[in-house]
């Protein structure tokens, strides 16, 4: 990795290791993060009796792994692979992913504007940390327009190569919500009303469609729910305060 963790890592810690070798009782790793070597006795393996180790761990297999203790004066790093649950598991493949992103990005600026990929990593983690709890938090932000790295005192060039990287290489979070919209319309210019209703959803950036006669479904996607609902509750009404006016009824509904 660009940017390896110093030191050692603190307890109860996840850590992603690399299997190097498996014996009868023990299981010995390199943490990725760190450079450094760890075991993990049998006992935590797996919960409940184990016939094989081998039928759990291999060499090579990359596993998650929680600190339970760590000897700095000896450099010794004890872990735990039962200890770990499910989530704690995607939570920590996921941060890695996002580091490998991050890594990639700053690859490929670095070598834009020829300079060592390592050292790019380590200034931008030491201007970036200094407001943000990791490098990625400041990527989103910069993806979603919220931020501009040249105030985080980041030298221009490389601000300017590593904002256009990152907004093509990571997309801003969306959410959904939809509803059910029932309009009708009896008047001679019925049909024209409610498409010119339908129309008002679309201006208020929601995606409209066809369920059956009188019945639409909408669909907002934003940033986050609180603008989702804001948007959805705006072109709903939209729409039937238009209707209404126009001698129409109607009404809606969320999906969910």
């Amino acid at each position: 990795m660009l940017l390896s963790k110093k030191g050692f890592p603190e307890e109860s810690e996840l850590v992603l290791c690399n299997v190097t070798s498996v014996q009868h009782h023990s299981v010995f790793v390199n943490l990725e993060e760190y450079g450094l070597n760890g075991m993990i006795h049998i006992s935590e393996v797996s919960p409940g009796r184990i016939r094989n180790i081998r039928d759990f761990v291999r060499e090579g297999k990359i596993v998650v792994c929680k600190v339970l203790r760590v000897n700095s004066e000896r450099g010794h790093v004890d872990l735990s692979l039962r200890r770990v649950t499910e989530s704690q598991k995607r939570s920590k493949v996921n941060e890695i992913k996002q580091q490998q992103k991050i890594e990639k990005i700053t690859e490929i600026v670095a070598q834009k504007l020829k300079k060592d990929p390592k050292q790019v990593m380590e200034v931008l983690a030491d201007k970036i940390l200094k407001e943000y709890p990791s490098v990625y938090s400041c990527f989103v932000d910069v993806a979603e327009g919220n931020v501009a790295l040249e105030k985080l005192k980041i030298d221009k060039d490389v601000a300017h190569e590593l904002e256009s990287a990152i907004k093509l290489r990571i997309k801003p979070a969306e959410v959904s919500i939809s509803g059910y919209l029932n309009l009708t319309n009896y008047s001679p210019e019925g049909v024209n009303i409610v498409k010119e209703a339908l129309r008002k959803v679309s201006e208020s950036v929601a995606e409209v469609s066809y369920i059956r006669a009188g019945r639409y479904k909408i669909v907002v996607k934003a940033a986050n729910y609180k603008i989702a609902e804001q948007i959805i509750e705006r072109a709903s009404n939209d729409a039937l305060g238009f209707n209404l006016a126009q001698d129409g009824i109607g009404s809606f509904s969320r999906e969910g």
